[in-house]
């Protein structure tokens, strides 16, 4: 989905400083909404058991790519913010190698964010399977 990026760190500043740039969490939460709207269509032969994130309680699909020695993610939800965070997610991932990917330390990206103090437990958890599976296809690829 994101063409190849800049650099980890700077892509990371920009991302923070886009939710910065926002007032409240009710601004912030209206813009992951956006940005999961705006991710392409998933594919309907695409939302298999093997695509699908297992301990999310929303649908989840996510297919995870190499593409050129680098990640391709593409996914989506049945929920408005979770599909958000699937978006979040691709651009932090998509685009990087594989030992870039490992590199990412979501938990901190998250916390300068400032998202995850906002999140129910039940999303944490769905997101924290959706950087498990991603991490598990980094190290894959990186095989």
């Amino acid at each position: 989905m994101c063409p190849v990026m800049g650099t980890l760190s700077s892509d990371i500043d920009a991302l923070v400083d886009e939710f910065d740039f926002l007032g409240d969490w009710e601004e912030r939460y209206r813009y992951l909404i956006e940005l999961g709207q705006a991710l392409p269509a998933f594919p309907e032969d695409e939302r298999t058991e093997d695509t699908k994130v297992k301990g999310c309680v929303s649908q989840v699909w996510v297919v995870i790519e190499p593409d050129e020695g680098r990640l391709t993610l593409r996914g989506d939800s049945d929920a408005h913010i979770v599909k958000g965070l699937v978006a979040l997610m691709d651009r932090l991932y998509s685009g990087r190698t594989p030992d870039e990917a490992l590199s990412i330390d979501p938990k901190e990206v998250l916390g300068r964010i400032g998202l995850s103090e906002h999140l129910s437990p039940q999303r944490s958890n769905g997101l924290a399977s959706m950087v498990k599976r991603i991490r598990a296809e980094a190290e894959a690829l990186k095989a």
